[in-house]
């Protein structure tokens, strides 16, 4: 056992289990608050839920702006610094929120929060890619999503534990957690940018960078569907715990098993699908992965019990293990060495998207129609995202296979 784990250590450098150890560090704080942050901002504004929730809105809405800024940082400035401030400003965000009295003051922190969070996501899945070459990265990002996993499985106890006693104990483990990282990064990590592609960008004057992600017709097709289709799921996790409690009177304390499941499968799955996905064609295991979503957010809809819900949970988690880690690897081996930023940017930008649009459209299908529509609206979209995806590989296979004829 010792001898497996040590060969698995020694196939990635050591600046890769560097971000590994930090991103625990950090999702571990983190995770310690975020889940409660609307409960303890209501009660510090003593202000309707709906006008407290326009917070997740702000912190969504920045995070589009952030994370086209992202990538052109990454780009220019270099992976290490980008994500090292990032994650100092969240530290410092999380912190300030301790001392928050007024709504003002709340949505001004989630705006920082927002700008911060696709910072370090874009650098590091830039320098992640610098770092591995392309018949590792999906293992490599498999691993990066069990360690984030497991740290949210743990953060969410321990931080309900310490606000039970103490908000400010959460607040204060959040922010140690992000500022330590930083701190390691800052120390201890190398830039992975390519200089001597920066000194060439110089030297050789090109069209401006995003104007050229732009116009890599089937990259943007590729965001296009998977956009779409994370709309999905993501109505799923903002929207099945209200909708549990509202119409089958399912408890919050019973409620917290269904994404603690979600982390757990993760942490000790997510490795094994990858072993099934790792030598596969990538866009038709992105394709299974967005139909399994969509099942898994339509069978909602056939459910009415603690027990349903969870199966819809653990449905939609098999979607997730097997299209997350496989759609950052098409990115990464998509992209030119010295628009990996941008790219990722891009990608990211379709994330932010389906989180600030699925509780609209959530909302929209509830209050119009029925409260089950939400899920069957849901099956439609990600049935759709699946047939674009579908339809991008059937395109793409003749091209690839006459590149590698030639």
């Amino acid at each position: 056992m010792f001898h497996k784990i040590n060969n698995l250590y020694n196939e990635y450098p050591r600046q890769y289990w560097l971000m590994i150890m930090g991103i625990v560090i950090a999702t571990a704080g983190g995770s310690m608050i975020w889940p409660f942050m609307l409960i303890y901002a209501s009660g510090k504004l003593n202000l309707p839920l709906s006008t407290v929730a326009t917070l997740i809105s702000i912190n969504a809405g920045t995070g589009l702006i952030s994370s086209l800024i992202a990538g052109t940082l990454a780009d220019r400035v270099g992976r290490k610094g980008v994500m090292t401030f990032s994650l100092a400003m969240t530290g410092i965000a999380y912190y300030l929120l301790m001392h928050a009295e007024t709504y003002l003051q709340f949505a001004g922190l989630m705006v920082m929060i927002g700008l911060s969070n696709p910072m370090y996501q874009v650098g590091a899945d830039a320098m992640l890619a610098d770092m591995i070459p392309s018949e590792k990265r999906t293992d490599a990002y498999a691993i990066n999503r069990i360690a984030n996993n497991a740290a949210f499985a743990m953060g969410p106890a321990v931080g309900g534990f310490l606000a039970a006693s103490s908000y400010n104990f959460a607040f204060y483990g959040a922010s140690i957690g992000f500022l330590t990282y930083s701190l390691l990064l800052f120390f201890l990590a190398r830039e992975t940018l390519n200089k001597s592609t920066k000194r060439t960008e110089l030297a050789i004057p090109q069209t401006g960078g995003f104007a050229r992600v732009l116009r890599d017709k089937s990259y943007m097709a590729f965001v296009a569907s998977i956009s779409i289709g994370l709309i999905a799921p993501t109505m799923l996790w903002i929207l099945m715990p209200v909708y549990a409690k509202t119409n089958f009177g399912i408890p919050e304390n019973l409620y917290g098993w269904i994404p603690t499941t979600n982390a757990l499968m993760c942490v000790f799955i997510q490795y094994f699908v990858t072993l099934i996905t790792r030598h596969r064609p990538t866009l038709p295991v992105l394709t299974v992965g967005m139909l399994i979503y969509a099942l898994g957010t339509g069978s909602v809809a056939l459910m009415s019990s603690f027990g349903g819900f969870w199966l819809s949970m653990v449905i939609l988690t098999f979607g997730e293990l097997t299209l997350v880690p496989t759609a950052s690897k098409y990115v990464a081996d998509r992209a030119p060495e010295d628009l990996r930023g941008r790219y990722m940017s891009i990608h990211w930008l379709g994330w932010g998207l389906a989180r600030t649009l699925s509780p609209l459209i959530g909302g929209f299908l509830n209050d119009s129609i029925a409260p089950v529509a939400i899920w069957i609206g849901g099956l439609t979209i990600g049935l759709t995202s699946t047939l674009g995806l579908f339809l991008l590989h059937r395109l793409s296979a003749p091209k690839a296979a006459l590149q590698a004829e030639a």
